[in-house]
């Protein structure tokens, strides 16, 4: 007997907590960890990378000392981290806290992450370091747009023209492979059975999904007390990192790429006010949190009854109702 995608209906348990950005994932994977005996494990791309503690909006420190958290601010910003380098990290603290005999939970809105862990990863070959910086200097010399008419139809479909990281990393693979990036994920494992390579985990899913006008609120609030706390800070010391070298880090790394920091960064170049980079920030994020919100709704492991989905944005157990609360554990503690 079988879950959906090929997840067996017998084995070790582990919660998948998705959502938005600031629709209060961080909160509520808190809050069950603590209820449940879990531990909650970095499902999210940007949390990895140490320099960005503030701007991620990650756990605080009083927060991690509350509950075990894992893979948070384990990689430097000029390290990029791949989906295949997380779901084998990922992997291997499930199975650590597992073996514990405690809850994996794993926390984030990067869907592309929550895919590859319950679905696999294609066989695409590793790319080449030229293919790479082929791809980095072509869309340097001809903009993300001209770089974009060179892909294939069907990748390019998937891919806004402005998009300049997502368009160079399917340049590499078209230069690389010869086939298109869409073409390589239509023959991952993703597309049909669950691959859970020696652990046949039991997935479940809570979605958070609040209404557009609260999460819109909760990031406008939200990038306001980063500033506070000193966010412009954290970008001008990430600006600051190889500058002794004579160069700054690649501005083609996801950690130069994270919510804020392009726009802080334009700030402390002198070419906008802190007032303009905060709102197009803010406005950034919110137009990100619509594609996030879009994925997470389409994703099979998002379907009742084997996800339990909140129409509502997590900022405490006190200030949540607690009907919803007992529904949450009940959904949880029904499977687990």
């Amino acid at each position: 007997m079988t879950d959906p995608e090929g997840s067996p209906s017998t084995g070790p348990a582990a919660l998948l907590l998705a959502g938005p950005t600031a629709s209060g994932k961080s909160a509520l994977a808190l809050a069950l960890a603590q209820r449940l005996g879990g531990e909650v494990i970095n499902a999210d791309s940007m949390q990895l990378y140490r320099e960005l503690r503030v701007l991620t909006a990650r756990p605080t420190a009083a927060e991690e000392a509350l509950v075990p958290h894992a893979l948070y601010g384990v990689r430097p910003a000029a390290a990029a981290a791949s989906v295949a380098w997380w779901r084998q990290a990922a992997l291997a603290e499930m199975a650590r806290v597992r073996a514990a005999g405690r809850l994996p939970i794993l926390c984030g809105g990067t869907g592309l992450y929550f895919l590859a862990l319950t679905q696999g990863l294609s066989e695409m070959p590793e790319i080449p370091p030229e293919a790479r910086a082929a791809a980095r200097a072509l869309v340097a010399s001809a903009g993300p747009a001209a770089a974009h008419a060179r892909l294939d139809a069907a990748t390019a479909a998937g891919l806004r023209p402005s998009d300049s990281q997502r368009i160079a990393r399917a340049l590499e693979v078209l230069l690389a492979t010869g086939r298109g990036l869409a073409e390589w994920q239509r023959e991952a494992p993703g597309t049909g059975p669950a691959r859970h390579e020696g652990h046949p985990w039991r997935f479940r899913a809570l979605l958070l999904a609040p209404p557009r006008e609260a999460l819109r609120a909760a990031i406008a609030s939200r990038f306001g007390a980063m500033l506070r706390d000193g966010a412009l800070e954290e970008v001008r010391a990430l600006a600051a990192q190889g500058e002794g070298e004579g160069q700054g880090l690649d501005p083609a790394l996801p950690a130069m790429r994270a919510h804020g920091v392009p726009e802080l960064l334009a700030h402390l170049r002198g070419e906008i006010t802190l007032e303009a980079a905060a709102r197009q920030a803010t406005l950034n994020t919110g137009q990100y949190t619509k594609r996030q919100a879009t994925w997470f709704r389409h994703h099979p492991l998002a379907a009742p009854p084997h996800a339990h989905i909140i129409h509502a944005r997590f900022a405490s157990v006190a200030q949540f109702p607690e009907s919803q609360m007992a529904e949450i554990f009940a959904f949880v503690d029904s499977w687990r």
